[in-house]
């Protein structure tokens, strides 16, 4: 059964850094577009960087451009989101999810949240970041 799991979120200061973890199992990690997302209380969901994993290209949102970055580690399945300089704004939920390369591309994915989890092939639970002093 095919499945992502976030880890790594938490509290930090503002300045900080933290960094998340999508573990990825049951699908071909190759085949698909990995994108962190996340969604503040009332807002809407957003894209804040996608890595297509059969090519290692990257799309990151103008927020978070300089800041984020998003890597893949093959051995262990994992795609991370490293965090820095972290701003209250960026508080929210973040999202682990894919997307076969075969229906969408990196800019796409992340510049056009859809609208319910489900609609994405596989989604994890979400982890909360804080940002706060």
């Amino acid at each position: 059964q095919a499945q992502l799991v976030e880890s790594g979120g938490g509290l930090a200061q503002p300045g900080g850094s933290l960094r998340l973890s999508c573990a990825t199992s049951g699908f071909t990690l190759d085949y698909y577009i990995i994108g962190w997302f996340r969604q503040a209380p009332g807002k809407k969901r957003e894209g804040v960087s996608c890595i297509d994993t059969s090519d290692e290209s990257t799309a990151y949102s103008d927020s978070v451009k300089g800041r984020f970055t998003i890597s893949r580690d093959n051995a262990k399945n994992t795609v991370y989101l490293q965090m820095n300089s972290l701003k209250p704004e960026d508080t929210a939920v973040y999202y682990c999810l894919a997307d076969p390369i075969v229906k969408t591309n990196v800019q796409a994915m992340c510049a056009i949240p859809k609208d319910m989890l489900f609609e994405y092939d596989y989604w994890g639970q979400g982890t909360q970041v804080t940002v706060s002093s």
